[in-house]
């Protein structure tokens, strides 16, 4: 798009930023102008008030940042929008802070079928592992349920456990677990999703958590109410996204309800971002339900609504043991975790995926499981032949020396999570560093030594299992510290994480040549800022608050 003069008056206009482009040819700037969803021009602030019509909408920054708008790259819409109800335990220790937290939201709620708490810590109470009895003791009458912030660990109480009927346990996939007591019944805690999916069902909210457990559609199909209500969990989601400067999502779970309700939101009031959903593969499926995937990638393709990826959990996490790792755990020596797909599985399906050009993300932690996809990745190109692919690795919370240059050399991004390494964000050091043990520090949440090995990193919250605010994120990223005085650095600089959330996420769904930087003839995808944040002290960045949020043209939030 070219803008030949004054005549052409904008929609929109921002004054007085200290615009951050991301943008190398033309990096600083302190003003745009926004025709028609998209930047028709960046300059100065008098070049800019040009386009300034009796129409124009005009935003002072008053001398904060103006970003491209963020682009979050990992998170889970749909089940986020629903935690926003849920109980919120994050920060609390101890037995006693633990039974004041769900004694004081019980009877907030008091016609739920089930309490759900989110967010406790695997040391809520010290080195001792919660059981059913510690939550009886809190609440005997009710059932409850809480989740890591990882959420692949619940806990329950024995009436969840009764009426979920896994008390006397059940015969689960590989990776899942029911923790059983030496009484023969289950001990209250419950390993991935097959093992606490019976209880999460009793809360009524299992439609939300499909596109993580089955992949699949519900069944029954919603009635027109309980739509009604899952639109406006999804809208609870979106607005959420908006008001942290979020202009684009790349969803990690997904099935095609979830597009419905995001075209559907989209019809009657226009989405506020942008939004990605995967088709989610699971163990139990064929290859031919890729059709599915693709049927997705042709119907939703628009720069609101799109698919053409699909998604795959290869491993659990650290805390619990599910993570896959290539040598024994520092604290198990016995044990290397269990994958969800045998490695051939995995070849299989990459190469199937890939033959039909869709984009792949495999959530990886452990080495173990890394080695596994990326091997999956290499067998696809041999068998299909190299094409800008850009599958995807979740996580890398633990890596190789000899897997770390496979990144670039097969062009797969490493997707990685700044508030994920334990001491960086909320999740405390124990039990992780003593799981993945002092050898494997250096190359834990490697992303500095991933980006220096020519990989391209992009950045998330993986929301919820974190809080979703991008500049938290940036200044996680930017604070890092080693565990180790001997183990390297993996922090970035400030416009290395800002890119992070930014161009590389643009670049990691295909659209770094519309979106990702502000630049003439782009998106009006753009966040300010309340304050300059190149001029904040590090360890101020947290006082940063996104106060315009503005996607395709339109403000989708305000403070």
């Amino acid at each position: 798009m070219s803008v030949t003069g004054a005549g052409h008056n904008a929609d929109l206009i921002v004054i007085n930023g200290r615009v951050l482009t991301i943008d190398d040819d033309n990096p600083t700037a302190e003003a745009v102008a926004v025709k028609d969803g998209a930047i028709i021009a960046i300059g100065s602030r008098a070049s800019i008030e040009e386009f300034k019509g009796p129409a124009t909408k005009v935003i002072d920054a008053k001398g904060g940042s103006v970003l491209p708008g963020f682009i979050e790259a990992h998170m889970h819409l749909f089940s986020g929008g629903a935690e926003l109800a849920h109980l919120q335990l994050t920060g609390i220790h101890g037995f006693e802070a633990l039974q004041k937290a769900i004694r004081d939201y019980a009877p907030t709620r008091p016609d739920a079928k089930m309490l759900v708490g989110q967010g406790v810590d695997y040391t809520v109470l010290g080195s001792e592992r919660v059981t059913r009895h510690h939550l009886d003791a809190i609440l005997p009458d009710r059932p409850f349920c809480m989740a890591a912030p990882d959420h692949h660990t619940m806990w329950a109480n024995t009436k969840a456990l009764e009426m979920a009927g896994i008390l006397q346990g059940r015969t689960l996939g590989p990776g899942n677990e029911i923790v059983m007591d030496d009484d023969g019944l289950a001990a209250g805690e419950l390993r991935e999703g097959e093992a606490f999916g019976p209880v999460l069902d009793l809360a009524g909210e299992s439609r939300v958590r499909l596109g993580l457990s089955t992949g699949g559609e519900p069944d029954p199909m919603p009635t027109a109410a309980e739509r009604d209500a899952d639109r406006d969990i999804m809208r609870r989601g979106l607005a959420w996204c908006a008001r942290h400067g979020i202009t684009s999502i790349q969803n990690m779970d997904g099935n095609l309800y979830q597009l419905e309700l995001l075209a559907e939101i989209e019809a009657e009031e226009g989405l506020p971002c942008r939004v990605k959903i995967p088709f989610h593969y699971k163990n139990f499926m064929t290859l031919d339900m890729l059709d599915k995937a693709s049927g997705m990638a042709e119907s939703y393709n628009s720069e609101w609504l799109s698919s053409g990826m699909v998604k795959v959990f290869y491993d659990g996490v650290l805390d619990s043991w599910t993570a896959v790792m290539v040598e024994p755990y520092a604290d198990r020596p016995d044990w290397v975790g269990e994958p969800l797909f045998t490695p051939q599985q995995f070849i299989d399906l990459a190469v199937a995926a890939d033959r039909r050009g869709l984009q792949i993300a495999v959530h990886s932690i452990g080495d173990g499981a890394v080695r596994a996809v990326l091997d999956g990745y290499e067998a696809a190109q041999k068998a299909n032949g190299k094409r800008d692919s850009r599958h995807r690795v979740e996580h890398i919370e633990v890596t190789t020396t000899s897997d770390v240059p496979r990144f670039a050399e097969l062009g797969v991004i490493a997707s990685m999570q700044p508030p994920h390494p334990p001491g960086a964000m909320d999740f405390p050091l124990e039990p992780t560093v003593s799981r993945i043990g002092p050898a494997r520090w250096p190359l834990s949440y490697a992303w500095r030594t991933l980006k220096d090995a020519g990989a391209h990193v992009v950045f998330a919250s993986d929301w919820p299992v974190s809080p979703i605010d991008p500049i938290l994120g940036i200044q996680a990223a930017v604070l890092r510290k080693p565990w180790a005085e001997s183990d390297p650095d993996q922090s970035f600089s400030l416009h290395e994480a800002i890119a992070g959330y930014t161009i590389e996420g643009a670049y990691a769904e295909f659209a770094e040549h519309r979106k990702g930087t502000l630049r003439s003839g782009y998106m009006a995808d753009l966040v300010v800022l309340s304050m300059d944040i190149e001029n904040t002290a590090p360890a101020d960045l947290h006082k940063v608050r996104p106060v315009t949020t503005i996607c395709g043209g339109k403000i989708t939030y305000q403070a």
